[in-house]
């Protein structure tokens, strides 16, 4: 590598590191300010938390922080996805209209999370509808319109960001990565892509920006997020997204080479798992992979069992508990999946899956 070379090189290192740093430094800031207007957590009148697994060591939660970013630039430099371009005059405006909106609903979400009401949404669903399984109608994290509103459509992607001070999108790009690897050397318009639980089409709109041409489809349960997704997409013509559950995908056999799922099951009851995971083996082609990215669990992290036994406390995550000490491996071999490969990507688990062509 000549001189010049190594010059751009520790320039691109240095700005992706100043973006990222202040990225991190934007969404940690108003968590904390979301922590101070709420009289901070763990406060008196809380119901008392007592960790069966000890304090978590927050230097372990340190390191995997910055290994999180070391790799994804490691990721850039392998040329699995271009630098991220998150800081930018034009995105300004509607960054901070995000971080209003969000300090804004916080004293709702502090409500409810005194309260431990996180049915709030079943009262504003329109009766008499069965598309929606009971386990749906929660206002999981304790969010104001649960999965319901626009205005939750368009909240989430700053409240997720704040919860994990800038990390969201940086660990979801762990999941893009494997995607990118899974596609080498072939012919990206030949290629379906199925995101399992797409939200607001925040994931698929990353990976259509590397594969403009990639035949993708978005499947989620929520009215709201799939209008905003589709609306994300739109410059894609190829891409479509579909409004329905997962555990009964309207998509013929054997039909996808790829499928993704971000964030997804630890938000399902334990009985409606292995039904999801039946559907993604049913849809995939024979030598077709699963990419499964979701929380770490016990175990990934020892020295921070502490801290994921919190979150279902702090948050509401009714399923999240269970979930820690699922057995993924044996939920998915059971199905016939064939493991490949495991990275840990800070608070998030990647784990690559095989339909076997036999």
């Amino acid at each position: 590598m000549g001189l010049l070379d190594r010059a751009a090189r520790t320039a691109s290192r240095a700005r992706y590191a100043a973006g990222q740093g202040l990225r991190s430094a934007w969404y940690a800031a108003q968590m904390q300010a979301a922590r101070r207007q709420s009289g901070g957590f763990d406060r008196p009148g809380e119901p008392e938390f007592r960790p069966s697994r000890g304090r978590p060591d927050l230097s372990e939660l340190r390191k995997a922080y910055f290994r999180l970013f070391m790799q994804d630039r490691a990721n850039v430099e392998a040329g699995l996805y271009p630098a991220p371009d998150d800081l930018n005059v034009t995105a300004l405006p509607k960054a901070l209209k995000s971080a209003q909106a969000f300090r804004q609903d916080a004293a709702e979400v502090n409500r409810r999370r005194l309260a431990r009401d996180g049915t709030e949404i079943r009262a504003q669903v329109p009766q008499g509808t069965n598309r929606y399984p009971a386990y749906y109608l929660q206002n999981f994290h304790y969010q104001s319109g649960g999965w319901f509103t626009e205005d939750s459509a368009e909240l989430y992607d700053t409240q997720v960001e704040a919860l994990f001070s800038g990390t969201a999108d940086a660990m979801r790009r762990a999941a893009l990565a494997e995607i990118s690897r899974e596609l080498k050397g072939r012919d990206q318009r030949t290629q379906r892509l199925l995101d399992v639980a797409c939200g607001n089409g925040r994931f698929l709109e990353k990976v259509l920006a590397v594969y403009p041409k990639l035949r993708a489809t978005g499947l989620d349960l929520s009215p709201t997020y799939t209008d905003a997704a589709r609306t994300r997409l739109g410059p894609w013509r190829q891409a479509e997204v579909i409004h329905d559950a997962a555990e009964a995908m309207p998509l013929d056999a054997v039909s996808q080479d790829i499928a993704v799922s971000i964030f997804l099951f630890h938000e399902l009851p334990p009985k409606v798992r292995p039904k999801v995971l039946a559907e993604i083996f049913r849809v995939l082609k024979p030598g077709g992979a699963f990419i499964l990215a979701d929380s770490v669990q016990f175990g990934d992290y020892p020295a921070l069992d502490g801290l994921l036994e919190y979150f279902p406390h702090g948050f509401h995550e009714p399923y999240f508990k269970g979930y820690l000490g699922w057995d993924l491996a044996e939920a998915l071999e059971s199905q016939g999946f064939v493991k490949e490969g495991q990275r840990l990507a800070f608070l998030t688990k990647v784990t690559i899956w095989r339909r076997p062509v036999v």
